[in-house]
Formats: C-alpha cells, structure tokens, sequence
C-alpha cells in the first residue's frame, strides 16, 4: 500500500506526540512549529482577542506539555488531540470572562503569515475533503449541532439556547452525531 504525504505527516506529528510525551524537549519544540499556526488560529476565533489568544496558547503548551504522555493514538488523531485541547482551554477563559466580545471581522488584527508548505496543504485539504463528506452524512439537526459547538466555539449551552431545546437534547444531538462522525472518519481513513 502507497503511504501517502498526508499519511506521512500525521505519522511524523505522531511520532514527534510521542516523543514529548517522553519529555522530548526538541521533540516538544517541533510539535510547536509544525501545530502553533492551527492552535493559534482556534484560540484566537474562539477568544476575540490577540493578546487572549496568545496568553490562552500558552497555557495550552503546558497543558500538552504536561499530558503528551496520555495521548493514546488509536483514539484519535494527533492533531484533533490537540485542537481539542486549544478548543477547550480557550472556551475556558471565554466562560472565565464572563461576556462574550464580538468584533467584526475587519476589526480583527491580521495574523503573521504562516503560510504551509505543500504537504502540510494536501494534508489538510485532504483531512478537510473528508470531514466535510462525512458530515454531509449527518442528520441535518446533529450536522447543525457540530458545525455551530466546534466551528463557531459556542459551549453546548449556548448552542441549546439558540436552537430554542433543552441542553440535554443538544448535548444528546452533538454526542451522536459525533460517533458517527468518528465512524465515517475512521473509514475514510
């Protein structure tokens, strides 16, 4: 079987995953150059705020910093491992904050350029081409669900209150649908 390059670059930031949770110091410092471009793109969507974004990146070095060791790799890819972890934490100083800032989008600072190399584009054109097939696949109320709590960076609360349902229903909605986005993503894959 041909390995291809995105096959070949989640397999590289596993292995550098692994190796920081051996305490890796040189390994840690390549998980940052080849994950802080993304993480600081999901912190600083889900903060509004640069300065927040940075600061909450920070602590979400630490945090893989302090539990690469526990990333178990058959449970999820390295990357979405990650993002989860910059997702949460930012959500957390969000709920700290005690009011959501909204800005529009031309009010936002532009962001340094950290244009990806070739590889690192196929890779997520073709993580990105998947994700979207699959959640093609979702029911319409359990696609809506994901794309507004992951891709927008609302808590599951406020995603209940939009949707005008109990936040056990849509907490129920979200953890289907994600299953059987797992499952459709572990196919693909």
């Amino acid at each position: 079987m041909r390995r291809t390059a995105s096959d070949e670059a989640r397999s590289h930031l596993a292995a550098t995953l692994i190796a920081t949770g051996s305490e890796d110091r040189d390994a840690f410092h390549e998980l940052y150059r080849l994950t802080s471009a993304k993480l600081f793109g999901i912190t600083l969507r889900i903060c509004g705020d640069r300065q927040a974004a940075e600061d909450v990146l920070h602590d979400v070095y630490l945090i893989i910093w302090r539990r690469a060791g526990a990333w178990e790799p058959g449970r999820a890819s390295p990357i979405t491992w990650l993002a989860t972890i910059a997702r949460n934490r930012a959500i957390d100083w969000r709920r700290a904050q005690g009011v959501r800032r909204s800005s529009r989008i031309e009010d936002v600072p532009e962001i340094a350029d950290t244009t990806p190399d070739a590889e690192a584009v196929l890779l997520a054109a073709d993580e990105q081409h998947s994700l979207h097939d699959c959640l093609r696949e979702l029911e319409g109320r359990q696609r809506e669900a994901i794309r507004t709590a992951f891709f927008d960076g609302i808590t599951y609360a406020e995603f209940a209150e939009r949707a005008g349902v109990p936040l056990g229903t849509a907490k129920s909605w979200i953890r289907r649908g994600l299953a059987r986005l797992k499952e459709c993503l572990d196919r693909a894959a």
